[in-house]
């Protein structure tokens, strides 16, 4: 999956976590994924605790992570207004 393609699985939405990147337009974060991948928990643990998720949503927060620290384009990213 490239990633711009794997982007497309990051939203954001006002009415969501005040507009904060979430996976899919479920109530998770990309900073909540960011922050237990830094705390060192796997991604299979979080998986199990996130049944709803699926591998390529982790690797989008990495690659939005990436994205935005290299500042590379986030035109993927769907902003969602409602």
């Amino acid at each position: 999956m490239a990633d711009q393609e794997v982007l497309q699985r990051i939203t954001a939405n006002p009415e969501i976590f005040g507009g904060k990147p979430i996976i899919r337009g479920m109530r998770i974060s990309v900073e909540l994924i960011l922050s237990l991948l830094a705390q060192g928990e796997t991604v299979e643990s979080i998986l199990a605790d996130y049944p709803d998720m699926e591998p390529d949503d982790i690797r989008a927060c990495l690659t939005y992570a990436h994205a935005v620290i290299a500042h590379d384009s986030l035109d993927a990213v769907r902003i969602v207004n409602r």
